[in-house]
């Protein structure tokens, strides 16, 4: 292998760490916030009544979680409940708007 081929292959190896390094800061700046998504927008591994991402059916399932900026989570507006009851994001799976 020539030189030039061998710092094209380091400069290569260098960015791509430098990428992943960046991409977990970034996901270090997120946090699950429970009760936000919308049906078929769930994170992976929500709770009972889904399986993996995507798969939630209820709109603000209380188990079901979304990535979103740390420290962002409490203060998303969500629409009132059906009864008029106010619906509140949370750091914790909640048992609210569950699927029957």
């Amino acid at each position: 292998m020539s030189d030039r081929m061998k710092a094209v292959t380091m400069a290569s190896a260098v960015a791509a760490a430098l990428m992943m390094q960046t991409s977990a800061a970034e996901a270090a700046k997120k946090e699950k916030c429970f009760g936000v998504a919308k049906a078929g927008q769930n994170g992976c591994a929500a709770g009972p009544g889904t399986t993996c991402a995507g798969t939630s059916t209820v709109d603000y399932q209380g188990n079901a979680w979304a990535l979103v900026d740390e420290g962002t989570c409490l203060e998303i507006a969500l629409p009132d409940m059906a009864d008029g009851t106010p619906r509140e994001p949370a750091l914790e799976a909640m048992d609210r708007d569950l699927p029957s």
